[in-house]
């Protein structure tokens, strides 16, 4: 835990006691603070009772005598409206922030490393730390992907820490700053909660909100327009050095991965094309984060290099489960929009695909440019019909198969049957799960699951 003791013998309110929450309440105590703390789910009230942690419920609470108001990322702080709670602490002219500013108020001289941008920031966030480790040097991560960032351990001034964040978080800091800021990509997502593309972006781009020291380093991706404007934008600003990275274009003052081959500013570098790990444009993309990032923390070009070989990448990205008959299985089910799914799809042939769930506001767009890479898709959940008329209109076929096990049979049947050298059964929904699962997660531990019974079934 990390104490909090920038907020010793203040007032503060928490709301939301999810894992987060809950660290956050634990921390803001043992650095001095008195702490109230409340949640509309009536469980997560009992769990945080549980714990020892006072509840009161911040819209009751005399906001004369409180200092702030901490906010889960989860809770709306401006759309679609703002929670009560929020609106509470805002009306008495309290501020609102979340745990990554009570983070940054407690780390002292530790490096933080921060990571923001649609897709792609758990893998590099996850391959950042993983050549830091692999380099000796002491690394935490935290943030939208690993632990509540107050539930990591104490933190020294050599320590670097590096930081998933997501636009909600992001809307919750005011003075935090980060040594190294990357931005990676911006397509549409989350617009219910930022009323806009512009509002999504201006949130995103409150990673940049603020320096520390003299020297921050900006690792900005420029292959879509909302980056490219960031990086020209921020070019102009004092206190800032930008590196662009791409994967579509040579950059003479940036990091380039053209063809699975990254080189840098220095024409140092190395070949990403052969890392299973690292399959497709989209991992390129974060290699290229990751190298800058690594470069400018002083990592030696070698060091970066190997330690993308031996990478094991995440869950439910890409990840592949098992060949069985010649059927390789892909469990892509992190892909929750349909940009992410149109960079699976890029990166295999012969693709038998499992599509659906809830829509994002992208919908199968993207992905559209893909479909000569697609032998059949078999759709799921709430989308299965607005799915199937728009792969029709683009003369692709395609099965309703509603449920996951029932597309896993079918798609796994029509492979069969097609005998092609080296089809791909590919789970990359385009798609939020919350019709039929807890989270993608679930989703993809489902499809490990029904794989690997049929794994059992085969050696048996």
């Amino acid at each position: 835990m990390i104490p909090v003791i920038s907020r010793d013998s203040q007032h503060i309110a928490v709301f939301g006691l999810g894992a987060s929450g809950r660290a956050t309440a634990h921390a803001l105590t043992a650095g001095g603070g008195t702490v109230t703390a409340w949640d509309d789910n009536v469980e997560s009230r009992k769990e945080a009772t549980n714990e020892n942690i006072v509840l009161a419920d911040p819209v009751t609470l005399d906001w004369s005598r409180q200092d702030a108001l901490i906010l889960s990322p989860g809770v709306p702080l401006t759309h679609p409206q703002p929670h009560p709670a929020a609106r509470a602490a805002l009306a008495a002219g309290k501020p609102v922030i979340g745990d990554i500013e009570l983070l940054f108020e407690n780390v002292g001289d530790a490096k933080l490393i921060g990571i923001t941008g649609t897709n792609g920031k758990s893998t590099t966030s996850a391959l950042i730390q993983h050549v830091l480790q692999v380099a000796g040097l002491p690394v935490q991560i935290g943030g939208n992907f690993g632990p509540p960032v107050l539930g990591l351990d104490p933190i020294s001034s050599d320590d670097t820490v590096v930081l998933e964040l997501s636009s909600y978080q992001l809307d919750l800091i005011e003075n935090a700053a980060f040594d190294v800021a990357v931005f990676l990509n911006l397509t549409p997502d989350h617009l219910d909660r930022h009323g806009d593309m512009d509002g999504y972006a201006t949130a995103k781009k409150r990673i940049f909100r603020n320096t520390r020291g003299e020297r921050q380093m900006a690792v900005i991706g420029v292959d879509d327009d909302h980056g490219a404007a960031i990086a020209a934008e921020l070019s102009g600003w004092p206190g800032w050095i930008v590196i662009p990275i791409s994967t579509g274009q040579f950059l003479e003052n940036g990091v380039s991965v053209i063809d699975g081959s990254l080189s840098d500013q220095d024409r140092r570098g190395c070949d990403v094309s052969g890392i299973d790990t690292l399959r497709g444009q989209h991992n390129w993309q974060n290699a290229a984060a990751a190298w800058s990032v690594a470069r400018a923390l002083d990592i030696d070009p070698e060091v970066i290099a190997q330690a993308f070989l031996t990478f094991r990448g995440l869950p439910h990205r890409l990840e592949s489960i098992a060949t069985i008959a010649g059927i390789q299985f892909i469990n892509d089910s992190k892909a929750t929009n349909g940009e992410a799914a149109s960079q699976a799809l890029s990166s295999f042939d012969d693709i038998y695909w499992i599509a659906g769930g809830i829509a994002k506001e992208d919908s199968l767009s993207p992905a559209l440019q893909c479909l000569d890479r697609v032998r059949h898709v078999y759709l799921i959940g709430e989308a299965s019909r607005e799915f199937e008329a728009e792969l029709t209109k683009h003369g692709v076929a395609s099965t309703v198969s509603g449920d996951l096990a029932a597309a896993l049979r079918d798609a796994t049947a029509d492979a069969s049957a097609d005998g092609l050298p080296a089809p791909v059964v590919l789970l990359s929904p385009a798609c939020a799960s919350f019709d039929q699962y807890l989270n993608f997660a679930r989703r993809g531990d489902h499809f490990r699951e029904i794989v690997m019974r049929s794994v059992g079934e085969n050696a048996s």
